[in-house]
């Protein structure tokens, strides 16, 4: 299994201001941040990563967060040497940072396009001052353009909006406005996806006022839909959109089971080996993550998924593809027979929930895109369904 492909992802934790809305691991910076300690642990911790690579190299590094563009130029480059000290990269290498629109936030892409940052992905979520402002961003309408004008300057070539829908008293006049907004500014790749109330926010203890009802949102998603391919972009994922070309390898490479190394706190990593697939996770609060790296601590792989929990795993990411999979790609990544995803899909077969155009190639239907928690469902454990 030496030929899945390998990327890194490399996790920096502090926001301005934690949005209501945000389940991700983050934290109010203040003042006092330590982030000199921690990109010194982040180095110490890409260096210990590396070894798990075995010749293997990098196709994609995603800085992920939080807000990694709080970060200066100076800074990411130092994180960047390091990747390319220890690690073997691919010529044509994708190199993502997120960034969030506004002076305070969006630091300075020319740096980070010096740094060797050669994607950018700018947080705009809306173009409503009154969603914004809902949904606790700092930044302003003007602000969007603005980040985009410069990033373009600084050379940038791959840009992606990140633009939220069924909002706060949003219907689909506003959501398509949103839309013609975004593509206003000619981005590369829209990240188009929706405000969900997700545990442990602010917004799940007390949901905010006017949420679109299931039918509002599904006029919202089908008029969106529309209006994005007619403006010439494919949805290749549940939540992506792009130009020809432009699809985001870093996020491919989750979606089709590929591995990924983790760097950062709450990073998570995926790791084929000898022994199987593993799965793991960096310590989550900042303090307890440099203190674990400064001491040296270094835990085994946990044992491998097992049979069912590979199926499950692979199915939840390949099923987000719009193009679906080949059976060639599952038997490579998951390590079992053909056999056993035909056998576990004869529901979701039955249902109309996916449907087989080749032979050997498994996608979502229409209805199956719809209803996507439910045809992931259908690959459960046992145990785990029982307990769903």
């Amino acid at each position: 299994m030496t030929t899945i492909p390998l990327s890194l992802y490399v996790h920096l934790p502090w926001c301005v201001r934690k949005c209501p809305y945000c389940d991700f691991n983050s934290y109010t910076a203040g003042d006092s941040a330590p982030k000199e300690r921690y990109l010194k642990a982040l180095v110490a911790d890409i260096a210990a990563e590396a070894t798990h690579a075995n010749g293997r190299e990098l196709v994609s590094v995603f800085m992920g967060g939080g807000t990694p563009s709080l970060f200066t130029p100076h800074e990411i480059t130092l994180l960047l040497d390091a990747v390319g000290e220890h690690f073997s990269l691919a010529a044509d290498i994708e190199i993502t940072m997120e960034a969030n629109p506004g002076t305070v936030e969006c630091g300075d892409p020319d740096g980070y396009r010096r740094a060797g940052v050669n994607r950018l992905s700018i947080g705009a979520q809306s173009f409503s001052q009154e969603s914004l402002a809902l949904l606790g961003r700092i930044h302003s309408v003007d602000d969007i353009a603005r980040s985009m004008q410069e990033a373009n300057a600084a050379g940038f070539d791959s840009i992606n909006l990140d633009l939220m829908y069924g909002l706060p008293r949003q219907g689909v006049d506003e959501a398509l406005a949103d839309i013609e907004s975004a593509l206003e500014l000619q981005p590369q790749h829209l990240s188009w996806y929706q405000l969900t109330l997700e545990s442990n926010t602010v917004f799940h203890v007390r949901p905010p006022d006017g949420l679109p009802d299931e039918e509002r949102l599904a006029d919202i998603q089908d008029h969106g839909q529309a209006m994005l391919k007619e403006r010439g972009f494919d949805q290749y994922e549940v939540s992506a959109w792009s130009r020809d070309g432009q699809r985001c390898r870093h996020n491919l490479n989750y979606w089709s089971f590929g591995d990924y190394l983790a760097v950062g706190a709450g990073a998570h990593g995926k790791l084929t080996d000898a022994d199987g697939v593993h799965r793991y996770v960096k310590p989550a609060n900042p303090l307890s993550y440099m203190q674990a790296i400064e001491s040296q601590e270094s835990s085994p792989l946990p044992a491998p998924l097992s049979e069912s929990e590979l199926l499950f795993e692979f199915m939840l990411n390949a099923l987000r593809l719009s193009e679906g999979f080949d059976e060639a790609l599952f038997e490579e990544r998951t390590g079992l027979p053909a056999e056993r995803l035909a056998d576990a899909a004869k529901a979701a077969l039955e249902g109309g929930l996916i449907d087989r155009p080749g032979a050997a190639h498994w996608r979502p239907t229409a209805l199956g895109r719809r209803f996507l928690n439910d045809l992931q469902a259908e690959f459960l454990p046992d145990q785990a369904r029982l307990s769903a």
